[in-house]
């Protein structure tokens, strides 16, 4: 599946050229035309970037600045659609990451799109998560812990294991990348865990050439999810 975008405005016209552009670049849009239905989705959804009709749409600039504060897309990339009320600045301010002025035009909108692809991108990989079925060593100050990772992000991985963690310290987190021979040493504080032998690790100090092996790993995979 590729990049989600989510406009929340009435204007057809707007609403037109966002879509050509956002088909160019193979993003899906969704369009909500009131500010109420917008803000139930970004509740409830989580989208790669978000379009906010800020001065012809009542609350929109309100919208913009609570987008903050939502859990599901407090990171998203924003994007305010301004008409001569708000500031570019003051959009800026309020969290937009890129302006676009009314009335659109084709080849301005393109260009702030994809200006904002590889942002959006990004974004995606971040919370993005690989299902795996892999090998993991967590290594702590007296034991170590054969356990197997369930999901794997940027971020951290999901693990299922047998037994208890030992409760002395910050664990060593030691796995190969599948289908690779890069092999990652981290260390992991522990986000959270369960009584059924499940567990979060996040990660902590990932050197600059793990990071470089396990961005391109699931930037190969997101690749292959959005051609699904």
């Amino acid at each position: 599946m590729g990049l989600e975008c989510l406009a929340v405005t009435r204007d057809s016209q707007s609403v037109q050229t966002l879509k050509q552009a956002a088909e160019k670049l193979f993003i899906a849009l969704e369009v909500c035309r009131a500010v109420n239905s917008g803000r139930e989705v970004l509740l409830s959804e989580k989208y790669d970037g978000v379009i906010v009709d800020c001065d012809d749409l009542q609350g929109g600039l309100d919208l913009l600045q609570e987008l903050r504060r939502t859990p599901s897309n407090k990171t998203s990339v924003s994007f305010a659609m301004l008409n001569g009320s708000t500031t570019t600045k003051k959009a800026f301010e309020m969290g937009a990451n890129f302006v676009l002025q009314k009335p659109l035009l084709p080849l301005t909108t393109l260009r702030c799109f994809s200006a904002a692809f590889g942002q959006m991108t990004r974004e995606r990989r971040r919370y993005f998560r690989v299902p795996v079925e892999m090998a993991v060593t967590l290594i702590f100050e007296r034991a170590e812990i054969r356990a197997t990772a369930t999901n794997l992000s940027e971020g951290g991985m999901a693990i299922k294991f047998r037994g208890k963690l030992p409760n002395d310290g910050v664990p060593t987190v030691q796995f190969t990348l599948p289908t690779t021979n890069n092999s990652l040493e981290t260390k992991a504080d522990l986000a959270w865990a369960d009584e059924s032998g499940h567990a979060g690790l996040r990660f902590m100090n990932l050197t600059q050439l793990s990071k470089e092996h396990l961005e391109r790993w699931l930037s190969t995979r997101m690749e292959a999810a959005w051609l699904v």
